[in-house]
């Protein structure tokens, strides 16, 4: 009997969460679109009425969690190579690219932002630490270490790296004064947090092409596809420009 009191209730439980959540997806976000995603977010719901739930983390370990069969209805990732993975192997649809994003250095510290260039920057010998995302599971950590090995400075500056979890952190991390500088994405210099410092492009690194798909295993794949076409429609294109995405 006992059991069976225990059934129901655990039944009545998740049919009245999911009533609440029938409107609504759980989308995987990586780090660098977490700003535009929350105003594209509150542009869908009042176009479509759908609630999109985010989880925001490196897109490393969102695969990772991906793979582990965690209940995504969709991935925007900050690579292609991820969810190309995904489809061959069966686990989401077809990807779209959704937006195109550049790496740049930032720093709330005055002094620093006199200086030309970003390269300039970190030859400052008064610099002790610098952050960045951790390349491994982090595009845009990625494509920074890659400018700055084409650039000869990847052994001058390894000693003073310091690794955040994706490129959020990498942010925070200047912002809160743990390191002097940190490599970022150019969204985060739009944030009212951002304004009160300065960056530098960096040339030299790789376009970051971002990839969205939908996680096969969704049970919401009509909803899901309406999110991905509205993600390519003008209405965000001037969210993604704004954010200085291409």
């Amino acid at each position: 009997m006992k059991k069976t009191l225990l059934f129901l209730a655990t039944f009545l439980l998740f049919v009245g969460s999911n009533a609440g959540a029938a409107e609504s997806l759980v989308v995987a976000v990586a780090a660098n679109f977490a700003l535009p995603m929350e105003e594209i977010g509150r542009e869908f719901k009042e176009a479509k009425g759908i609630t999109l739930q985010t989880t925001i983390s490196s897109t490393g370990k969102l695969f990772a969690q991906i793979k582990n069969w965690a209940p995504y209805d969709l991935f925007l990732a900050a690579d292609t190579a991820r969810p190309e993975l995904l489809f061959a192997e069966g686990l989401a649809g077809e990807p779209i690219v959704y937006a195109k994003g550049q790496a740049v250095l930032w720093s709330k510290n005055i002094e620093l932002c006199t200086r030309k260039n970003w390269q300039d920057v970190l030859l400052d010998n008064k610099l002790k630490k610098i952050g960045i995302a951790n390349p491994k599971t982090a595009p845009y950590g990625s494509v920074v270490k890659k400018a700055l090995q084409q650039a000869g400075l990847w052994d001058k500056v390894a000693g003073k790296l310091v690794y955040a979890g994706n490129v959020g952190q990498s942010f925070q991390y200047a912002a809160m004064g743990t390191v002097a500088v940190s490599f970022t994405a150019a969204s985060f210099t739009v944030s009212d947090q951002g304004q009160k410092g300065c960056f530098w492009p960096i040339p030299e690194a790789d376009t970051v092409v971002q990839k969205a798909c939908i996680i096969s295993r969704s049970a919401k794949q009509d909803m899901a596809g309406e999110f991905l076409t509205f993600l390519q429609s003008p209405q965000v294109q001037k969210i993604l420009n704004k954010y200085g995405y291409r």
